[in-house]
């Protein structure tokens, strides 16, 4: 076996075609990802307020007892979770957050005790959480008691957490732990199940190592950004020894704490797949060692799974207990396939590997994939269910658009996969025995150049003299490699480019490989968007309408005519039909409940409706949102929302977020004064 592996060792190659077209894939790759991850959305909250007690907006004619808030589902509190401030910006709570002590679902709740006697007035409830799926959520709301007041509040206290750079560094670094999962499994069963001879190969040893460092570095980078993605601020945080031990304390840290110690165990089964096994000679040797591998290997590929499944969106909501498990053999699913798209695509490109797979080694792999495939339509299909709720959420909710682009990918990714199935079937005999060809014409032209070097010294030198007069000369002996080297990469090159099976089976995988990074990102993006059945519950909190809504401001007892803003936004989303300017109209832009229209317009002024509007609203100065805009679609062009709570007065920032394709979209920022 190790005489046949000798013409597989890694050569630098004469050629510099193969690098740069790896290159290239790279290069077209990375830039795909930077293109997704740039037109992505900001991450909505997962975790989404339904209903509070008293009711945003309302007027109550006796002080409230407590403040109650009641979430989509679970949240995790802190002793700052919840504050209540008076007219004056005194916090009138008398007692920490907690859950409600009775009732259903008292995980997915939020209440403060108030103090006794307040005034009449406008209070402000600012509040902050975690949702049980690791993901923060945060916002603020205003009841008053008797009648409204003004207010003059500091909420410096409150963070617009979930944004900034920490939100995008942390977005990159779970998209760097996904692809590495994929890799780190995927290769381990392509070299372990469908070519063992693979394992002694340095490019294919490189790969499965590749995954496992970029899997630890993501999960430390995420386990250092945890802190300021939640909290909502700076990156000075992500190395402040305090805001790490609070992160250790949480259930996402200890999550990628376990996924570090589990790595370790990974480590160890590398070693034994690229060592003690794949040099193995001993057919029964061989075969224990292989049940040993297979156990442990699952052990651990299954708990790095449950890493995700036990922190994320499969913990929380309905049917969370079936759902936890489904996540995992999805998530392993995924990276079997994926990452062994990768492994193979490596090893039928790579210069080191080129004709030497077997086709018994890619007919195997295609049986696990169609088996990997199968798995992950039956457990996808249930996470939607569970995670949408009805059809509409599909085409009215950001977490179903992004879920029907992946689901059409997929159904691409299977066409594909039909293709590199039928061209697995019609390869040629093993290319094991090509590369012994290769080998023997490596051979037979080393003995030529031996003899050609040896000519011109005496005939009686015999073999050893012509050795050691070629050695004497170290920059002919490295002439003579690199010339030997050309025509071993030549050869194998003919010899691989000699089945035209094997061409058209690089070219679908390769096919293959790019939509399902494509397909990775899709799945990352929907790790930061709020599933379906949460968007569809959260809309259906209707603010109560404020006693000033009608009026020009919060308790200012001002009844002149209502004040208006309007900004003229223009926008490109860089797509077909993806210029035009954004209308926004926000009345009577003071405190309180406000009115907000959003037109839409073609360059020529035309009005034109996209897939997907956005409106937020935040207050840096006082650290306020962002405020999520619910718009009602009314006719072509035109969205609007009523009950709009702007807490307090001052310089808001207005994102508009337009959409006019699955990839195209783009946010822009404007300020605009809310006056008392």
């Amino acid at each position: 076996m190790n005489a046949r592996l000798t013409p597989l060792t890694p050569r630098r190659a004469a050629s510099p075609g193969g690098p740069r077209r790896l290159a290239a894939l790279a290069a077209c790759l990375g830039a795909l990802l930077a293109l997704l991850l740039g037109v992505a959305a900001p991450a909505d909250a997962h975790a989404a307020l339904i209903r509070t007690d008293p009711a945003d907006g309302s007027v109550v004619q006796s002080a409230p007892s407590s403040v109650l808030l009641t979430f989509s589902e679970g949240v995790l509190l802190s002793a700052d979770s919840l504050r209540v401030l008076d007219p004056q910006g005194k916090d009138v709570a008398a007692g920490k957050p907690q859950h409600a002590a009775s009732g259903k679902d008292t995980g997915s709740t939020a209440t403060v005790p108030l103090r006794t006697g307040l005034g009449n007035g406008t209070y402000t409830v600012a509040w902050k959480a975690i949702s049980q799926d690791s993901h923060p959520v945060a916002g603020a709301f205003t009841f008053s008691v008797g009648a409204p007041s003004k207010t003059s509040v500091d909420l410096s206290g409150v963070s617009a957490v979930g944004g900034g750079a920490a939100a995008t560094l942390y977005g990159i670094g779970r998209y760097v732990a996904y692809a590495g999962f994929a890799l780190l499994v995927g290769s381990s069963v392509f070299l372990s199940v469908c070519w063992p001879r693979g394992a002694l190969l340095r490019s294919m040893q490189r790969l499965a190592a590749g995954g496992w460092a970029a899997l630890v570095a993501a999960t430390i980078a995420l386990l250092m950004l945890r802190g300021p993605y939640a909290n909502g601020t700076g990156l000075g945080d992500a190395v402040d020894l305090d805001v790490i031990r609070q992160v250790l304390e949480t259930r996402p840290g200890a999550a990628l704490v376990s996924r570090l110690l589990l790595l370790a165990a990974a480590a160890v089964f590398l070693a034994v797949l690229f060592g003690s096994y794949a040099k193995r000679e001993d057919p029964e040797e061989r075969a224990d060692l292989a049940w040993g591998l297979g156990i442990g290997g699952t052990v651990v590929a299954i708990g790095i799974a449950a890493t995700w499944a036990m922190a994320e969106h499969a913990s929380v909501g309905i049917q969370h207990q079936i759902a936890m498990p489904v996540d995992i053999v999805h998530l392993l699913s995924m990276a079997v396939w994926l990452g062994g798209l990768i492994t193979l695509l490596t090893a039928l490109y790579s210069r080191s590997t080129a004709g030497a797979v077997e086709a018994y080694a890619v007919r195997r792999f295609s049986l696990i994939a169609l088996t990997a495939v199968t798995l992950l339509i039956g457990t996808g299909t249930y996470q939607a269910w569970r995670q949408m709720g009805s059809w509409a959420a599909f085409f009215d909710t950001h977490y179903g658009k992004l879920l029907f682009t992946k689901i059409c990918l997929v159904c691409a990714l299977v066409g594909v996969a039909w293709f590199s199935r039928r061209w697995t079937r019609e390869l040629g005999g093993a290319p094991v025995a090509r590369t012994e060809a290769v080998a023997v014409g490596s051979s037979a032209s080393a003995s030529a150049s031996a003899a050609a070097s040896g000519s011109g010294t005496s005939s009686g030198s015999g073999s050893r003299t012509s050795t050691g007069s070629g050695s004497d000369d170290p920059a002919r002996a490295a002439q003579l490699r690199r010339q030997q080297n050309a025509r071993d990469t030549a050869t194998a090159k003919k010899l691989r480019d000699a089945d035209p099976a094997r061409g058209r089976l690089r070219r679908s995988v390769l096919t293959e490989a790019l939509v399902a990074v494509v397909l990775l990102t899709i799945t990352t993006m929907l790790t930061g968007s709020q599933p379906g059945r949460a968007a569809e519950e959260q809309k259906d909190l209707k603010p109560a309408p404020s006693a000033t809504s009608t009026g020009g401001g919060t308790g200012t007892g001002d009844t002149s005519a209502p004040a208006r803003v309007s900004l003229s936004i223009p926008y490109d989303t860089g797509g077909p039909n993806g210029k035009g300017t954004a209308g926004l109209t926000v009345s009577p832009a003071r405190p309180g409940a406000n009115e907000v229209q959003l037109f839409l317009t073609t360059p020529s002024g035309a009005p034109v409706d996209a897939p997907e509007v956005h409106v937020q609203f935040t207050l840096p100065a006082q650290k306020i949102g962002p405020i999520d805009v619910t718009l009602q679609h009314l006719t072509k062009g035109h969205w609007s929302a009523a009950g709009v709570q702007l807490p307090l007065a001052g310089t808001w920032q207005v994102s508009v977020t337009v959409r006019t394709s699955d990839i195209d979209e783009v946010t822009q920022t404007r300020n605009m004064q809310v006056t008392q």
